[in-house]
């Protein structure tokens, strides 16, 4: 059995299955309410129940009081529906809208995708989850003061764990340990989510552009937007040294066989002789000059090393790309301690 829930104050409606949570239901339907830890500990996502019945599920009792339920608020991580229902809640829109957080983490899985390149996952604790827009990003907080920041590459969907991608940087103290030091289950802090760098809303079709583990953000925010089956024509263009760099490459060349409004171009700027590679060569701005002769009716999301970052934004405004369409996150990379 499901029932159909309107949010006010927006009108939006979804539908929800008799045992599934009203906050699960309503982020798979593509409508982000505020949350926090999503197991009824934190209180972030207490809404209220403007009509119908919910069961208010297990939750703890000084985070949603007997008061709290006369007055008809829900924990919506935890509350079911028992029939239709209309339920007061503000969506988070914006960046503004989500709580940055200081987290403490473990080092739950590592794996080496390429021989610079290391996927790191986070596990928060148990009462905790990190509520994030896709293409957002955290700060590690090292002991002694520093940060360094790193692009979440999960989707919000899946958000048990915290995904990265770390590219060894030459001279890099934390990249360093990353690499040579760094065990599993080791303790660190981080916090976030930070940065304006997600998906817009509009019809124009987009083009994607990632330089090395620029493609992090962009797979979370390619895999949410595909997630809630958009239909916006998307290209991705992403551009390494040699073969060897172009870690995870069966994420897009899946999501081009199974979605019809995208396509995949892997750019190689220096492959090797032993790569035979038969695909496209050079800078990878290039080829999206080489390809599109008018960007005037684009979107384009750019992420990489900043001279890429700043040669494509140079080179698209020519090509009639408006500059309010384009949006970027520019991996200034630290080797400094």
């Amino acid at each position: 059995m499901s029932y159909q829930v309107k949010i006010q104050p927006s009108g939006h409606e979804f539908t929800v299955k008799a045992d599934e949570p009203l906050l699960t239901a309503a982020l798979n339907a593509g409508f982000a309410l505020p949350y926090g830890c999503r197991n009824g500990a934190c209180g972030s996502c207490k809404g209220k129940v403007l009509s119908g019945e919910v069961d208010y599920g297990v939750h703890q009792e000084d985070t949603l009081t007997a008061e709290d339920k006369a007055k008809g608020l829900a924990l919506f991580c935890r509350a079911t529906a028992r029939s239709d229902l209309s339920i007061e809640v503000k969506e988070v829109g914006a960046v503004k809208d989500i709580q940055v957080k200081n987290l403490p983490c473990r080092i739950e899985r590592m794996e080496k995708l390429a021989p610079d390149v290391m996927s790191v996952w986070l596990k928060l604790p148990s009462n905790e989850r990190l509520q994030f827009l896709p293409g957002q990003y955290i700060d590690f907080l090292l002991k002694d003061g520093a940060r360094r920041s790193f692009s979440l590459a999960n989707t919000p969907e899946e958000d048990a764990l915290l995904e990265l991608h770390i590219r060894h940087v030459d001279g890099g103290r934390f990249t360093d340990h990353v690499f040579n030091t760094m065990k599993l289950k080791d303790i660190m802090r981080i916090s976030g989510p930070y940065g304006s760098f997600f998906l817009r809303e509009s019809d124009k079709p987009v083009i994607f552009l990632a330089g090395g583990t620029g493609f992090a953000p962009i797979k979370s925010i390619l895999g949410h937007a595909f997630h809630h089956e958009l239909d916006r024509p998307c290209v991705l263009y992403w551009g390494v040294r040699g073969l060897a760099d172009l870690y995870q490459p069966l994420v897009p060349s899946g999501w081009q066989q199974r979605q019809k409004n995208f396509s995949f171009i892997p750019v190689l700027s220096a492959p090797a002789a032993t790569d035979d590679w038969p695909g496209r060569t050079g800078y990878v701005h290039e080829a999206v000059l080489a390809d599109f002769a008018d960007l005037s009716g684009y979107e384009v999301y750019a992420c990489g090393a900043p001279a890429m970052v700043e040669a494509a934004r140079t080179g698209f405004l020519q090509r009639g790309l408006p500059e309010d369409a384009f949006f970027a996150d520019s991996f200034d990379f630290q080797s400094t301690p």
